[in-house]
């Protein structure tokens, strides 16, 4: 497997990462086996967050044994010192590894810094000094922020939304990362579940050499499918540029990234599935969005009052209310064509 250099941290790994929110929906034999096949193909690096449920501990349960093998990355919000360093210690145990390699604020809204009065950098340089952290990295949404951490010097890897929708604000990032010597890793490279060319996505972000995208991997077929592109990579011809164009012309830059940073809504509006159902419907199968379930989700969107917590929260700044109203639009559409065939 081709392998990246994590900048300045010096870590090498496999091009190819494993996202591991996606194990948490299978059962523990289940993902012990798909761990266990990724890293025996050549895949060195995975990422998961306490916040995952089971992840860490399946990570721990599958692969404890060739720990000095491979790369952990782990995360955990900005939290007050008491209980960011019950985080790392809990990652740790479940685990079952001595250090964590890449430890990652998740989604600050602001670059935290050494000596600042909540104490959370502060905490990480005093995890690493006690070797229980290798590198205190970020993970983030917001493109501001991510620059500024980058320009900081304080954070050794960013992890950042990037697939071939993203916009050029967003690509700026990956040369800003390796003018700072700055590791990349890409979450999100089929963008939440919309891209449905693997092939394609793979290709464009194998034109980045810096960057080490982690794939969300749930079943055998979709670790199969990564494992044979990363065999065989494909060339970014022009029917797959064309395939992305198709993409980005039809989603453009102010889709729904899922991120869920606009959660809780006070009416109850699943906004960050609502806000991108239709696209989700053309992708993937139909089936478990029109029903009447999601129906009685969509209609929630009538309730909402413009208390504007979605927008202040969304850091793609986009405006979630116009969003849902388009969609719930198209998707009664949508479901009026579709349901009297299905009955």
């Amino acid at each position: 497997m081709k392998q990246v250099r994590l900048g300045r941290t010096n870590l090498v790994v496999g091009r190819m990462g494993f996202g591991c929110i996606p194990i948490q929906r299978v059962s523990f034999d289940e993902s012990t086996t798909l761990l266990r096949k990724a890293y025996e193909n050549g895949v060195t690096f995975f990422d998961t967050a306490n916040g995952y449920t089971t992840s860490e501990e399946r990570i721990g349960l599958a692969l404890s044994d060739v720990r000095k093998n491979i790369v952990l990355a782990t995360k955990s919000a900005p939290l007050p010192p008491d209980r960011l360093m019950a985080n790392i210690e809990n990652s740790l145990k479940m685990m079952k590894t001595d250090y964590i390699d890449i430890f990652q604020l998740h989604n600050p809204g602001k670059i935290h810094r050494p000596g600042g009065e909540d104490g959370v950098y502060d905490t990480l340089l005093k995890a690493k000094k006690d070797g229980k952290i290798r590198f205190i990295c970020l993970s983030n949404h917001s493109a501001e922020v991510a620059a500024g951490a980058v320009e900081s010097g304080l954070f050794d890897t960013l992890q950042y939304p990037l697939c071939s929708l993203s916009t050029e604000e967003e690509l700026a990032l990956i040369d800003l990362c390796k003018e700072h010597d700055v590791g990349v890793i890409a979450m999100k490279a089929m963008a939440g579940g919309l891209l449905s060319d693997a092939s394609a996505a793979f290709a464009f972000l194998a034109g980045y050499d810096n960057v080490v995208p982690i794939w969300g991997i749930q079943h055998m077929w979709e670790l199969d499918e990564f494992l044979e592109l990363e065999k065989n990579p494909p060339e970014l011809t022009d029917e797959l540029r064309a395939a992305i164009d198709s993409d980005k012309n039809s989603l453009g830059g102010s889709f729904c990234r899922a991120c869920g940073y606009c959660m809780p809504c006070p009416e109850g509006i699943q906004i960050n599935t609502a806000a991108r159902i239709t696209m989700m419907i053309r992708r993937m199968p139909s089936e478990n969005f029109l029903s009447a379930e999601w129906k009685a989700n969509m209609d929630k969107i009538n309730n909402c009052r413009e208390c504007g917590q979605c927008r202040e929260k969304c850091p793609y700044h986009l405006n979630p209310p116009e969003i849902l109203r388009r969609q719930l639009k198209e998707y009664n559409e949508l479901y009026e064509k579709v349901i009297p065939i299905l009955e």
